[in-house]
Parts: C-alpha cells; sequence; structure tokens
C-alpha cells in the first residue's frame, strides 16, 4: 500500500501568510514592503468606516482610514476581507445587527472589488457561539481571531482561525527564524497579524522590513493569502482516495500536491491518477 501524505501548492511542506486590519493609510507603506518582497498578505476592510474623515491620534501619530476611492487600487494582488461594517464588539449584538454588520460589509467589498469575498477577521477578536453560528450561514468559510498560538500548525477550525503570534509579540523575530530553519515533516503553517499603524506608533518599520527581508525569497515557503489557503486545505481535504491508495481522485478547481513514498505526485483539477 502506498504512503500518501499532503503537501503544499508545488509540493512544499511550508506556507506563510499575513493579516492586517483597519483599511488604514499606513497600509501603503505596508503594501509597497510586501510587494517588494514578494508576500502576500489579506486586508480586513470595515466599508462602513472608509474615510480620511473617520481619523485618531495615538501616541502622536494620525491614523486615518483609506478613503473609497483609492482603496482598490491600494490592494491589489492581495485579499481584501471583512471586518464587519462599523467595528462593533459582535458578541454584545443581537442576531439581527450582526447579521447587517457582516453583510454590508461583504456586500460594499465585492461591490469595490469585483470578486466574491469570503474571508474575515473579527473586530476587537472578539466573538461567542451565536457570531459562529451566524457566520456559518453568510458566505464567511474563515475568520481571524487574535489568540496567538506561537505554533506552526493548521486551524482545527477556519471559523476560529487562530495566527501564530502578532508582529509586536517579543519573540516575533526568534518565532520567524524557527520557521524558517527548521526542517518540517508536515504540512507548517506561519501566520502573522496585526495592524499597519502600529509601526508608525512605535516608530519602528525597520522590524517589519527586518522581518520581511527574512521571510522572502525561500523556495520551500508557499506564499499565500488567508483564502488561498482556505480554498488549498479544504481541495486536499475532498481527495478522493483508493482503498489500496493506488488511485487519488482530484474532484476540486485547483491542483494540489501529495507525497506518495516520498515521490512529490501533482494531481490536477478534476483528474484521476494512479500512483
Amino acid at each position: 500500500m502506498n504512503i500518501v501524505k499532503h503537501l503544499f501548492q508545488n509540493g512544499k511542506i511550508k506556507a506563510f501568510t499575513l493579516s492586517y486590519d483597519d483599511g488604514v493609510g499606513q497600509d501603503i507603506r505596508l503594501i509597497e514592503i510586501f510587494n517588494k518582497y514578494g508576500l502576500k498578505a489579506t486586508f480586513n476592510l470595515n466599508s462602513g468606516l472608509q474615510s480620511e474623515s473617520n481619523m485618531w491620534v495615538n501616541n502622536g501619530k494620525e491614523i486615518k482610514r483609506i478613503n473609497q476611492n483609492q482603496i482598490v487600487n491600494i490592494y491589489k494582488g492581495h485579499e481584501v476581507a471583512v471586518h464587519s461594517h462599523t467595528h462593533p464588539h459582535l458578541e454584545e449584538l443581537p442576531r439581527e445587527t450582526i447579521i447587517q454588520e457582516i453583510l454590508e460589509d461583504r456586500k460594499n467589498l465585492e461591490k469595490w472589488f469585483g470578486y466574491v469575498i469570503r474571508g474575515m477577521a473579527y473586530p476587537y477578536g472578539s466573538y461567542n457561539k451565536l457570531v459562529l453560528e451566524v457566520l456559518a450561514t453568510l458566505g464567511i468559510e474563515y475568520s481571524r481571531t487574535v489568540n496567538e498560538h506561537e505554533q506552526f500548525s493548521l486551524p482545527d477550525n477556519f471559523l476560529e482561525w487562530h495566527p501564530t503570534c502578532h508582529h509586536m509579540n517579543p519573540k516575533f523575530m526568534d518565532i520567524t527564524k524557527k520557521f524558517v530553519e527548521t526542517e518540517f515533516s508536515n504540512l507548517s503553517l506561519f501566520y502573522v497579524w496585526g495592524h499597519s499603524y502600529e509601526f508608525d506608533i512605535n516608530e519602528n518599520w525597520e522590524l517589519i522590513e527586518e522581518f520581511s527581508k527574512l521571510m522572502s525569497d525561500r523556495s520551500d515557503i508557499w506564499y499565500a493569502t488567508n483564502i488561498e489557503i482556505v480554498d488549498y486545505i479544504k481541495a486536499l481535504k475532498n481527495l478522493k482516495v483508493s482503498t489500496e491508495s493506488t488511485i487519488i481522485y482530484n474532484p476540486s478547481a485547483i491542483s494540489v500536491w501529495v507525497s506518495v513514498n516520498n515521490d512529490v505526485v501533482e494531481i490536477k483539477s478534476g483528474e484521476t491518477k494512479k500512483i
């Protein structure tokens, strides 16, 4: 019998993704850094607040939301996702208002960006059982929490997707170096989240520059947005394998990769492969 193990895109073991919240002007500088180093990120936006008139000051630094008429070009090449319409504590709201907050944000983002929005990050990182029940009916396929685990594990439930760490975690660069230097035997995911304005407040843009340089251009890492990770893992789980693991059928719309007796095998969309 063959030994079949799941792999990430192009036969890789490691994957890396980023998530940044609130749609603020500092995202422009952050995206320039990510683009410079070939990194992909997901940006979670509050469509009801996207105007420069929504601004605040923290540690003497001005933080402004990005205007609607600028927003589409800024996030090209990256994913945008729901962060609720007006950034409330969702767990404090009745069911009807939770639905309105999520659907209105999703509707606006789809109108602006022209594609189906399926992801989310919880405003303030807070949620409860009712929020989870509601999300499952609104076309949201994943939602990021703020609960760091400092590990490289895949989520058990994409609607409670806990990241590896925040970029302000004191061990941030140590965790990064561990991910880069370790040769893993199973699928491993490094997930970093934060707010771009924190680099202004803390005056440490050099941190994200150093981090991005360290993470970039590595042949053993798959760089992906949040939804690309979700779609790929779902496709892996949807593979159909014969009883003796000698035939694999891929009913999904994307190619997936597996290891068969330590050989890397691509199984294309709709393909039935004898191995």
